[in-house]
């Protein structure tokens, strides 16, 4: 065998590789952990219960932030307060924000510049009373429990610095949304569980997060010069001894982009963002007392190898069909070997996570169909986006504030 045949075993041999890994870690976090944990839960809370604040960054959301603050205020959580920030926003999310303030005693209105969701979750940490930090998006609808499921872990342990939630995807009505749902199953879901198994999470879920307060503050709250700012608190409060816990009860229904160009520019900045954290801090994680990062730190860095690995698998295919027109015989034989077994393996991927998941989400088998295909289209998502962001991360000025727009949030949406 040659190169070019290795390179095509690395190519197909790793997601199938990564596939496998998640499928047994996301069977050992449910038979370990949640298949234990009561489903839908009880709870009473005495008065020593901590107090939680709700951090809502919101920056033009004049279509959700109704509905977003009017499903919160129906937390079944006693001791809460709502903390929105206007981050600058140009339509008539500042008005609406100041009139729900009226109706609401329990919120918060704090209005300032276009800096950033980091910005605006500082400002709002600034103004908190509770020991509990909670933060949504300004478009997403919070379980009435899950405040609750997430306060658990904090009682639970003063290791815990941080809990991230479970979001479920709400615009489900093209084959992009449909597909998605499967996504953040079959793919985001099993990687949490499995990431928590052997105890590094790579990211929070900016939608839908909890931390204690102290954790944050002795990190010094958000950076505002990370695109992805989950990415970023979930690595430095590991980093500084904190335990990040995946709580699969608490959902969030979450808007998506439904569309090709608004998924790419989403996943764009998730991938740069990895980037950027991975290059800050890589001297800190490889550090003997931060080992626990290091399987974390393998798998980032072998997936971005994988990726440019492929690029140049199709280049030097390419090169040899226009000017040494030439037949690759064991490289073809490769391709459909383990492209059987990566198929194989995706259908048993979507069959254990979507039998986990249905406990929550009882329609996600509507979404089947679709979703079965998605792991191909995820891979080369993921291939193009950190091809295109890993320079970006590298050449991107640090200090300089990240702000950014949201992407579409799915075409039913679109048009209210």
């Amino acid at each position: 065998m040659n190169i070019l045949d290795h390179l095509a075993i690395f190519t197909l041999g790793y997601p199938s590789l990564m596939a496998t890994i998640w499928i047994c870690g996301g069977i050992y976090f449910y038979l370990h952990w949640e298949r234990k944990q009561p489903w839908p839960a009880t709870f009473e809370w005495d008065d020593t219960a901590p107090k939680v604040t709700v951090l809502l960054p919101c920056y033009n959301e004049e279509a959700n932030v109704n509905e977003t603050i009017h499903h919160l205020f129906k937390q079944n959580y006693p001791f809460m307060e709502v903390i929105a920030v206007n981050d600058g926003s140009k339509d008539d999310t500042a008005s609406l924000l100041d009139a729900l303030a009226l109706q609401y005693p329990a919120l918060k209105v704090l209005h300032q510049d276009n800096q950033g969701k980091a910005s605006a979750m500082n400002h709002g940490l600034s103004q908190a009373t509770g020991d509990i930090i909670v933060g949504i998006d300004g478009d997403a609808i919070l379980d009435y429990d899950a405040i609750g499921y997430m306060v658990g872990h904090f009682l639970s342990s003063p290791k815990v610095s941080g809990v991230t939630g479970n979001p479920r995807v709400r615009t489900r009505s093209t084959a992009i949304g449909k597909i998605q749902t499967g996504e953040f199953s079959a793919i985001i879901g099993l990687i949490k569980r499995a990431q928590r198994i052997y105890g590094m999470v790579f990211t929070i879920s900016g939608v839908i997060c909890a931390f204690r307060r102290k954790g944050l503050e002795d990190i010094g709250g958000w950076n505002t010069d990370m695109v992805t700012e989950d990415i970023d608190v979930s690595w430095r409060l590991q980093l500084a001894g904190g335990q990040v816990r995946y709580e699969p009860r608490a959902m969030c229904w979450v808007l998506m982009p439904e569309t090709l160009r608004g998924l790419f520019k989403q996943r764009l900045r998730w991938a740069q963002g990895g980037g950027e954290v991975f290059l800050r801090y890589f001297s800190q994680t490889i550090r003997w007392k931060n080992r626990r990062f290091w399987l974390l730190m393998l798998e980032y860095i072998v997936s971005v190898v994988w990726c440019y690995s492929v690029i140049t698998l199709i280049l030097a295919w390419l090169f040899s069909q226009l000017f040494l027109p030439m037949a690759w015989p064991i490289t073809a034989k490769l391709l459909t070997y383990f492209g059987s077994i990566l198929i194989a393996i995706s259908f048993i991927q979507f069959a254990v996570s979507f039998y986990i998941d249905s406990r929550y989400d009882k329609e996600i088998f509507r979404c089947v169909y679709w979703s079965i295909w998605y792991p191909f289209a995820y891979w080369i998502i993921n291939m193009a986006t950190v091809v295109i962001a890993f320079p970006k991360a590298m050449m991107r000025q640090k200090g300089r504030l990240a702000t950014w727009t949201s992407p579409d949030r799915g075409e039913q949406f679109n048009e209210q």
